[in-house]
């Protein structure tokens, strides 16, 4: 199969088989698509926490709406966005990138004041609104990556961000729950969504050149 075939296959998996288990070479390969994935000024401001902890994803399914992905799903991804931009963490990025690459560079410090100037300057809901952004690109790539593998996922941000965050103790490590992401395989018998056509947009109305 294509990409494209691939990206033809998959849903929004409404019913996960609770039986069946994700390969772990496929979410560990899932995971570095999202590791490697662009977010601006490299800055990767937001975690993944993969959540198997049967416990666990029953306190998350009772905050959100009971969608039986939570728990009936293999691996339950949450990305959750920085809660703000800190020097720390700025300069932690640009340091990393400077360690990497083994060079520093008049145009990185220059770089790297700027977002120090201008990040931290924020207030903290602007730079989490950024950094949830970021955090989408992820997702996005996941599903790609998902896709790929022929791995079944659903986004889903119909839960209680508060609670999600109490749960998992995000607040504690500078963070806020932003979406999640159940991967798994579907159960095709009980799945009201598998057979019905997938409807997009048609390409004349969603793309326009300029030439």
């Amino acid at each position: 199969m294509s990409l494209i075939d691939k990206l033809q296959w998959r849903y929004a998996t409404k019913k996960m088989d609770s039986t069946k288990s994700v390969p772990q070479e496929k979410v560990e390969l899932i995971l570095e698509a999202i590791r490697l994935t662009a977010s601006s000024s490299g800055l990767q401001p937001y975690e993944v926490f993969v959540i198997t902890n049967k416990a666990i994803r029953e306190k998350i399914n009772a905050i959100s709406w009971d969608q039986s992905q939570v728990v009936d799903s293999s691996h339950l991804l949450v990305f959750a966005a920085w809660d703000t931009y800190t020097a720390d963490r700025i300069n932690q990025s640009f340091d990393m990138t400077e360690k990497l690459r083994n060079f520093k560079s008049e145009a990185g410090d220059i770089y790297r004041q700027k977002l120090l100037s201008g990040y931290t300057a924020r207030d903290a809901e602007t730079n989490y609104t950024h950094a949830a952004k970021q955090a989408y690109i992820g997702l996005g790539t996941a599903l790609i990556a998902a896709a790929y593998e022929q791995v079944d996922s659903t986004p889903m941000e119909g839960f209680d961000a508060a609670s999600l965050d109490e749960i998992l103790n995000l607040k504690a490590k500078g963070l806020r729950s932003v979406v999640m992401l159940p991967l798994g395989y579907r159960k095709a018998d009980e799945d009201w969504l598998l057979n019905l056509k997938k409807v997009r947009k048609p390409k004349e109305d969603f793309v326009t050149w300029i030439e």
